[in-house]
């Protein structure tokens, strides 16, 4: 199950580094970013959801991270995104809806990254 959630690890910092740069694009060409972008994003929360559910199991099964901090690292992400819907939603982003997407998408690859790095016990 650890390996599981080692290589769930590589591929949700995969996704967010991918939503990051695909918001740049967006914001660089001053282009809509289509539906594709939409299923990104749905596809990153599934990954990061998973990601956790897998940890949780991990934590239920009695194994502990090497610091506590890999928790909010870990579980970060999914309220970072939570807070994102919510800002999507006000006013000011009704012409750029994308826009807390990508930059949630930012945040939440420098928590997994992080996350990933104190689960390997690299600094």
């Amino acid at each position: 199950m650890s390996e599981i959630h080692l290589y769930v690890g590589f591929a949700v910092v995969s996704i967010f580094t991918m939503g990051w740069l695909w918001g740049l694009g967006i914001w660089i060409s001053r282009r809509d970013p289509r539906q594709p972008f939409w299923w990104w994003l749905t596809v990153a929360q599934l990954l990061a959801l998973l990601q956790a559910v897998i940890g949780s199991v991990l934590l239920l099964m009695g194994r502990r991270p090497l610091t506590w901090l890999h928790l909010v690292y870990g579980f970060g992400p999914i309220l970072v995104f939570a807070i994102a819907h919510s800002m999507a939603r006000e006013e000011q982003f009704s012409a750029k809806p994308w826009a807390p997407f990508a930059v949630a998408s930012f945040i939440c690859f420098g928590l997994t990254l992080r996350a990933l790095t104190t689960g390997l016990g690299i600094g």
